[in-house]
């Protein structure tokens, strides 16, 4: 009688936990993409689920309807798709991010993931050098040798005009305090809050197909005459953001070297108060270019309808999302709990992640398909590329494979990816691409 009531009791036990769902169990998970309120019914799109709490990811395709379907394990996850199509001469991408997707064990699980069209653009910000880099005799890190280099992503010759501008999102770091976020979405859907100030050129600068221009974000001097593992900014072609009658602090802004040309300052206004010095976090920018649109950027940074006024101590300009031409969104590295987006998806629908003070760069994909369909490149392009920070904790690397830097010395030329993701678009490299 015992026997059979232990038996009993087993089996019974089992039957209740078929019955009770479990975390450890997957269940089904459906995605559907939307635009403008209706399904996008398009097939072959493809989604990703990315779990929150762990570096698990999946992808599924979507279905004629517009819908993937997936089999995860309970949790919190994050929801992208990118989908870029050519309408005439002009690329259009396609973005959806949803950042809080709570999977059940019980009850229904489908989702939408509402996408955002924009434009892809001549002129990309192919890298952003901004961490730093370790001091000689290991007593800490220099950040004074910022950089961003932009490129003509395409077979036209591209102009900077006068009123092309650099900017940086508010709050300066990813982890911090964001006081434009109400019931944990941004406050603004039109415009993007640039902090302290916007810098632009002071003449056109043309860039031929597929080459580039840099501008120092701090010093344009040679960094590795102090620190070997820094850069030399001192090139005569380099640009710079100097002004030294509104940002006094020299250890950001010292006077550029000889060589460079007083026409290759840029401008600037400071509508905000704090601070003697144009500070770029070293950690995690939220960093965009932008086209005042034929309104010259001296009028609309001293236009007081445009500024946005944080907190007593700080004011941003409010520049329209449309005249954005591209963007950078960067998290901080281990701060997952705290990042938080600050460009919206129409500018960048993801985001780079970064460690600083190592001299890592972040550093554009390569677009094999189309770097690859170039005729000039046959025979030119260099493969197993080894260049990102794969083996690292913080591994990213450029799954195209293709070095673009040896590519580029080599005689190539290359196209870089252009999502407005950066998740897609960019990777951690473990050297700045201008330290030889």
């Amino acid at each position: 009688m015992k026997k059979f009531i232990i038996i009993a009791l087993a089996a019974a036990f089992a039957a209740a936990c078929e019955k009770t769902p479990t975390q450890d169990r997957p269940v089904q998970v459906s995605v559907s993409l939307i635009y403008e309120n209706d399904a996008f019914a398009t097939e072959g799109i493809t989604v990703s689920l990315a779990d929150l709490n762990s570096s698990a990811s999946y992808q599924a395709q979507t279905d004629a309807c517009g819908t993937a379907l997936f089999s995860v394990l309970p949790g919190i996850y994050s929801a992208s798709a990118t989908y870029s199509v050519s309408e005439g001469s002009d690329l259009f991408v396609y973005n959806g991010v949803n950042s809080n997707v709570a999977v059940s064990a019980t009850g229904e699980n489908s989702f939408e993931l509402n996408l955002v069209k924009s434009e892809s653009n001549q002129i990309v910000i192919k890298e952003l050098y901004i961490g730093g880099c370790p001091k000689d005799d290991g007593s800490g890190y220099y950040q004074y040798d910022k950089y961003v280099i932009l490129y003509n992503n395409s077979a036209e010759e591209a102009t900077l005009t006068t009123d092309f501008c650099i900017g940086m999102c508010s709050p300066a770091n990813s982890n911090a305090t964001n006081k434009y976020y109400e019931g944990g979405v941004l406050s603004y859907t039109d415009w993007i809050p640039a902090y302290c100030s916007v810098w632009w050129f002071q003449e056109p600068v043309a860039i031929a197909p597929y080459s580039q221009v840099v501008v120092a974000l701090n010093g344009a001097i040679d960094h590795t005459q102090t620190y070997s593992q820094s850069v030399d900014l001192s090139s005569p072609e380099y640009y710079v953001t100097y002004a030294p009658e509104i940002y006094t602090n020299v250890n950001y802004h010292p006077a550029p070297s000889a060589g460079i040309p007083t026409s290759h300052y840029l401008q600037t206004y400071k509508y905000n108060a704090f601070g003697n010095a144009w500070v770029l976090s070293n950690s995690s920018p939220a960093f965009f270019v932008f086209s005042t649109e034929g309104r010259t950027p001296s009028d609309f940074s001293q236009d007081p309808g445009v500024i946005s006024e944080v907190n007593a101590a700080a004011t941003d300009a409010m520049v329209p999302v449309e005249w954005v031409i591209d963007g950078i969104e960067v998290f901080r590295a281990t701060y997952d709990a705290q990042n938080q987006k600050r460009l919206l998806p129409s500018v960048d629908a993801g985001h780079a992640t970064f460690t600083s003070q190592l001299g890592y760069t972040l550093y554009r994909n390569v677009d094999k398909e189309a770097t690859e369909a170039l005729p000039e490149n046959e025979g030119l392009l260099v493969y197993n590329y080894a260049g990102g920070t794969e083996s690292e904790a913080e591994g990213s690397t450029d799954p195209s494979g293709i070095d673009a830097e040896a590519s580029i010395a080599n005689g190539a030329h290359i196209i870089y990816k252009d999502t407005n993701n950066s998740s897609n678009d960019f990777h951690q490299r473990r050297t700045a691409s201008l330290r030889k």
